[in-house]
């Protein structure tokens, strides 16, 4: 039974790593240099379905995976030179967000909680700010330009669509998870 529990884990982790995979691969380039992607909303989801310990290793063999050359970052891309681009930060930080997602998604699984997805909200915006900061300095280290500027590059246009990708990640994330729950597929 105890073995069965791993495999599962394994295939879950697994299957969320190719979802940011192929999620990377949904962009849109910006003239800014940091691209509109969905892999900000598939790391937080690996962190509220799978749970902070298996959401954030799933990430975290993503990111290993691109290192090591296999093409899983944003146009089709990897290796290590990807890590010291100016978008590097992003990257670095996305086990952070898995992680703090997972966390909330963990407490707010508890049956007594009123307010589940103001909580798991909190989680989510906690780890999208901790992406921003992680980002917005890689990219002024890299690129020598000045937080200032670096703020309206990295964050300005994506504040709208990451509002509406929280929105989506709580309701999907936790619908979801209910559901493989109740139906004994995830523990």
């Amino acid at each position: 039974m105890r073995l069965s529990i791993r495999i599962r884990n394994i295939c879950f982790i697994s299957v969320f790593t190719a979802i940011i995979a192929v999620c990377a691969q949904i962009s849109i380039p910006a003239p800014t240099g940091v691209p509109f992607t969905l892999q900000t909303f598939a790391v937080p989801l690996a962190g509220i379905i799978l749970g902070a310990k298996n959401g954030t290793l799933s990430v975290i063999i993503y990111i290993f995976l691109g290192i090591l050359g296999v093409p899983v970052f944003t146009g089709f891309s990897g290796g290590f030179g990807v890590i010291f681009s100016p978008t590097g930060g992003f990257i670095l930080s996305f086990p952070v967000m898995a992680l703090c997602s997972g966390i909330f998604a963990n407490i707010s699984a508890d049956k007594k909680l009123p307010f589940k997805y103001f909580l798991i909200t909190a989680g989510l915006i906690l780890g999208a700010v901790i992406n921003y900061i992680a980002g917005v300095l890689m990219f002024s280290m890299i690129t020598s330009v000045n937080l200032h500027e670096s703020l309206i590059v990295c964050v300005l246009p994506f504040i709208i669509p990451d509002c509406v990708k929280i929105i989506l990640c709580s309701t999907v994330g936790l619908n979801i998870r209910k559901i493989l729950v109740k139906n004994k597929i995830l523990t």
